[in-house]
């Protein structure tokens, strides 16, 4: 009673499966001797599946509050165990950054050993980030994966500390072996300035590539439009941002007055249009389709 509870919202490929079995014995022997025989039935297979889906979207609805800083997935509209995704770099050797990826998890994810599997579509200059697939080894830190102890937001959190290590001391050497990019390894420990510099190319082609979208991606960036700039003036309006600095920050006593009903409010009136823009230089908005 509870499982059929939680499968409520995979009803549809569950419940079509469950047809009455008819009372004839000759119908009846090929179910009792495949149980017999050791062999799942197909509503069993497809009451598995949806399980391991049911607890993927959990998961997933746990990145609302849990998502590491910086970093975003939105599910493909296809298929429920691909995301795509994007992680902006705020400090460190790979600031202003914008790499994109894809989360896959296969079928069998949230059983033992099932790894998601995280691939940069943006080229990563990274000593954990083949140079040519753009994977990301997830075997090296977590060589075991436990479905009880690991979660999207553990592979999330591991993709985002990559880019922050600033040595490697805590892998074995046997792990220093395996990681995907030795060049990148090797300059790290060995040329510090052909590092950085090879990561400042990485950067830059990162943000060259930035409205470039993979076909399918649920996540695009777009250029400035007037909308956008409508909405930035309506929000300082509303919020107290001051435009004049350059970093447009929320004075102290307006920022308390953020609330969901104002930019809900905000974000109509900029669709009625009723806000002048101003002039301004090009901005990156991320989007979902």
């Amino acid at each position: 009673k509870n499982a059929t509870r939680l499968l409520s919202w995979h009803d549809t490929t569950y419940y079509s499966t469950m047809q009455p079995i008819s009372p004839s014995p000759s119908r009846q022997s090929p179910m009792r001797a495949r149980r017999l025989g050791g062999q799942s039935t197909p509503s069993t297979v497809d009451r598995d599946q949806a399980m391991r889906d049911y607890k993927l979207s959990i998961e997933y609805k746990h990145l609302k509050s849990h998502c590491p800083g910086g970093v975003f997935i939105v599910p493909s509209l296809d298929d429920v165990r691909l995301f795509h995704g994007v992680i902006f770099i705020r400090r460190g050797v790979f600031t202003n950054a914008i790499f994109k990826f894809t989360l896959t998890c296969p079928p069998e994810y949230n059983d033992a050993n099932t790894h998601p599997k995280v691939v940069f579509s943006s080229y990563v200059y990274n000593p954990h980030v083949h140079p040519e697939t753009g994977e990301v080894d997830m075997k090296i830190p977590y060589p075991e994966w436990i479905p009880h102890k690991h979660f999207l937001v553990t592979a999330l959190t591991y993709i985002k500390k990559i880019f922050y290590i600033k040595d490697f001391s805590d892998l074995s050497e046997e792990a220093k072996q395996k990681l995907p990019n030795q060049d990148a390894y090797n300059k790290f420990l060995n040329d510090q300035e052909g590092y950085r510099r090879r990561v400042a190319e990485c950067v830059k082609e990162a943000q060259r590539s930035t409205y470039t979208s993979l076909p399918g991606s649920t996540i695009r960036f777009t250029e400035e439009d007037v909308s956008h700039q409508i909405m930035r003036d309506l929000l300082a309006e509303r919020f107290g941002v001051n435009e004049d600095d350059a970093n447009a920050s929320f004075d102290s006593s307006a920022s308390s007055l953020v609330t969901k009903e104002g930019v809900l409010e905000s974000i109509q009136r900029a669709q009625a249009g009723k806000s002048s823009p101003k002039s301004s230089p090009r901005f990156m908005s991320l989007t979902p389709n």
